[in-house]
Order: C-alpha cells, then sequence, then structure tokens
C-alpha cells in the first residue's frame, strides 16, 4: 500500500475497490469535485489540487458553519470529502515540472477547465499521455472538447438551456429551471461512469485515454423520449407541470397537509388504489376499468383526476403514505427537513457527517451501496495545501531543499 492510500485508509475501515487508484483533482466548484468523490469514496486516492492564491471558490459558498471560530462552508465539505488537497501553481514552471511528476505515478487527472485551458498551460491531454501513456484523462465542460461551441463559458443553466430541459420544465404557462444543478450533477455521473471505464482498459492494455464529458450532453440524455418524439413525430414537448404527458393519473395531488405524489395508472395499482380508499365501484366503471381509457385526456379531467383528488384531500401525507404502504406507488412531497427525517433514508446511510477542519456538516451520503462498503462515513475535507507535505515529500520524493524552494517561490 503506497503512504497516501494509508493516509487516506485513516479515514475508514474499509478501503474499498479503488484502492491503489491514485487521481489527480484538478477541479472546481460542483461537476468535477463531485466526480472525484465519487471515486474518492470508493476507495481511490484523491489529491485535490488547488492554486494557492485562487483556491476552489466553494470554499466560500453557504452554506457556512454556525458555530464559533473561522467560518467553513458546507458546501465544500459536500463536494470534497475523502480527498487530499496540496497546493500549486500551474502557472509557473515549476508548477508544471512538480506537475508533470505526478503526472508519472498517478493513474487518473480530472479537469473541468474550459477547453483549452490545459493545452495552454502546456498541461492538455497530448502531452501528459507522452509522460504517462497510461494515464486517464477526464475533461468536463459545458460543450465539450470539440464542435463549434466547444470554448463557450458554461454553468449548470446553460446545459439546462442548450440541452432542451428548461422548455419541457416547469408550468404550462412557464418553463422553468430544474431547481438543482442538475446539468452539473449529471455531467459528474457520466464522467464517474466513463473514467472507470477507461480504467479498466488502461489496466488492460497499459493504454489510457481522454473521457469527453459535456453538460450540455448530460441534459440531452436526461428527456426522456422528447427527442424521439419530436424526430418521429415533429411534436416539440412542452412543459406539463406536475403531470405526465400521456400517463394518467400520474402526478401531484393535494392532501390534507400538503401534496403527493399519486402514480397508480397500471390496472392493478389502479385497483388497488380503489381498494385502499374503499372505492370499488371505480375499480369496475366501464369508463375507466381500463388503463387506455384512464388516459384519454377527457375522461382522465372528468372522472378520474376528480376521483384521486377526493381521495388524497381526505389524508395527511403521513397517513396516505402508511396506507398505501407497498401496495401502489404514492410518496408524500417532502420538505428538506422531512427527506433529512425520513428513517428509511438514515437506514441507508444517505445523511452522513462529515469534518471539514474541526467543523462538522451533515450532507448527503453516496447513493452507490456495495457490500464491501464505501468511504462516506467518517469521512473529512481538507483545507487549503493541507497535504503538502505528505504528498510532496513522502509520496512524490522531493528532498527537504526541493520542497522548501516551491515554498519560498510560491508555487505551493
Amino acid at each position: 500500500m503506497n503512504l497516501l492510500a494509508d493516509t487516506l485508509a485513516s479515514f475508514s475501515k474499509t478501503l474499498g475497490p479503488l484502492k491503489g487508484v491514485t487521481i489527480l483533482d484538478l477541479t472546481r466548484v460542483v461537476a468535477g469535485p463531485y466526480c472525484a468523490m465519487l471515486l474518492a469514496d470508493m476507495g481511490a486516492t484523491v489529491i485535490k489540487i488547488e492554486n494557492p492564491n485562487d483556491p476552489d471558490l466553494t470554499r466560500e459558498f453557504p452554506p457556512m458553519s454556525q458555530g464559533g471560530g473561522e467560518p467553513r462552508s458546507g458546501f465544500f465539505a459536500q463536494y470534497n470529502r475523502n480527498k487530499m488537497a496540496v497546493s500549486l501553481d500551474l502557472k509557473q514552471p515549476e508548477g508544471k515540472a512538480t506537475f508533470l511528476e505526478m503526472v508519472r505515478k498517478a493513474d487518473i487527472v480530472i479537469e473541468n477547465f474550459r477547453p483549452g485551458v490545459m493545452d495552454k498551460l502546456g498541461l492538455g491531454y497530448e502531452v501528459l499521455k507522452g509522460v504517462n501513456p497510461a494515464l486517464v484523462f477526464t475533461a468536463i465542460s459545458g460543450f465539450g472538447q470539440r464542435g463549434p461551441n466547444a470554448s463557450r463559458p458554461a454553468f449548470d443553466s446553460s446545459a439546462q438551456a442548450s440541452g432542451g430541459l428548461w422548455s419541457m420544465n416547469g408550468t404550462v404557462e412557464e418553463p422553468m429551471r430544474v431547481g438543482t444543478v442538475l446539468g452539473d450533477l449529471a455531467a459528474a455521473l457520466y464522467a464517474a461512469i466513463g473514467t472507470l471505464g477507461a480504467l479498466r482498459e488502461a489496466e488492460r492494455t497499459g493504454q489510457g485515454q481522454l473521457v469527453d464529458v459535456s453538460q450540455q450532453d448530460a441534459i440531452v440524455s436526461l428527456t426522456e423520449n422528447a427527442l424521439v418524439t419530436y424526430t418521429e413525430t415533429g411534436t416539440v414537448v412542452k412543459p406539463e407541470g406536475n403531470g405526465h404527458p400521456f400517463v394518467k393519473p400520474y402526478g401531484r395531488y393535494a392532501c390534507k397537509d400538503g401534496f403527493v405524489f399519486f402514480g397508480a395508472y397500471t390496472d392493478k395499482f389502479w385497483r388497488e388504489a380503489c381498494i385502499t380508499f374503499g372505492d370499488l365501484e371505480m375499480a369496475t366503471d366501464p369508463e375507466v376499468d381500463t388503463m387506455a381509457k384512464r388516459f384519454a385526456p377527457d375522461t382522465y379531467l372528468r372522472k378520474v383526476k376528480p376521483t384521486v383528488e377526493r381521495w388524497c384531500a381526505a389524508y395527511t401525507k403521513a397517513e396516505l403514505e402508511a396506507m398505501t404502504g407497498d401496495r401502489f406507488p404514492l410518496s408524500p412531497i417532502k420538505t428538506m427537513d422531512e427527506v433529512v427525517a425520513d428513517p428509511h433514508l438514515r437506514e441507508r446511510d444517505m445523511v452522513v457527517s462529515v469534518d471539514y477542519q474541526g467543523t462538522r456538516f451533515d450532507v448527503f451520503g453516496n447513493p452507490v451501496k456495495l457490500s464491501g462498503g464505501t468511504l462516506e462515513q467518517g469521512a473529512s475535507a481538507p483545507g487549503v495545501g493541507q497535504h503538502n507535505p505528505q504528498v510532496y515529500r513522502e509520496w512524490l520524493g522531493l528532498e527537504q531543499a526541493e520542497y522548501d524552494e516551491l515554498v519560498r517561490l510560491g508555487v505551493i
């Protein structure tokens, strides 16, 4: 086991399936950091590299810790747990040279700069693969590494807008952005998948490759049947509000203390719903006794929708969840305080505690559940340059004089 893995091992009793894999994480904000964090949770040794004078700006993103002492960012802690951190100025010659030495010993580099930035630094994929032919180089960007829009700057909303999701989400009257950074998060997930696939190939053949993930591409892939509906029928999907374009009943319905999702649209589930709510006549009513009949817009609006609204309005969210159980799909539309308190999510370790330099934050866990375990329990997030001595002196093997010179020059 290498020295970095030894250091990381102190965070957990198990090292995970990616034990021995070393990742150089040049990323900032969400998409790149989340991708690297997912791999760190599975045991990879992730070294977060930040410019000493311009570290990841999410270190100042809210929510900030509310206790005493220096404020710490819960946002940063959530996306950078289980990582080591070093400072390194890649714009200085000594910084470039140090990074290239790190690349020789690494398995993966992840970056989410705008395309061309790494090339301008003299550290693009072609240069790095010359140093380490087995290197997997994962690049996450708004519009990808090639194409007429590749050089455009982008945020999550750029992807939601250009990928079509914004135009089909929201109310019938007004398209709306999805209320989370889905372009960032989806790109992170695809990047993690692509990185693991490329790593498997590199281990098999000794040849690495470039993994090119675009936020816009990621969003397009999440638009369900909208693309094929247009290419086949010419129909442009519009926002449906809280309903579904053809599946009914399937959407949001009001209850005594809020709203629930009701999805008993199949014949089996519809019968179960009728039995649950003591409305057996609706189970055999010839107007609504088949799924196809219930899908008909006029029948749905006239008979099905009022029935489901009447059913739900008589109960609270908790009562509806308890009475339906596993009989048919019905879920309370939970606020975040209810999500955090959800005993099912707690049982599945989806709320975990992360230490960030003495401050503890409760953040979301890893949705990938491995029988061998993942490392999010008891994890920590690093300070800027926190692991400079371990990485540069112990892992990279710099002499003390070389290390001191990098410090003197402001490279680290």
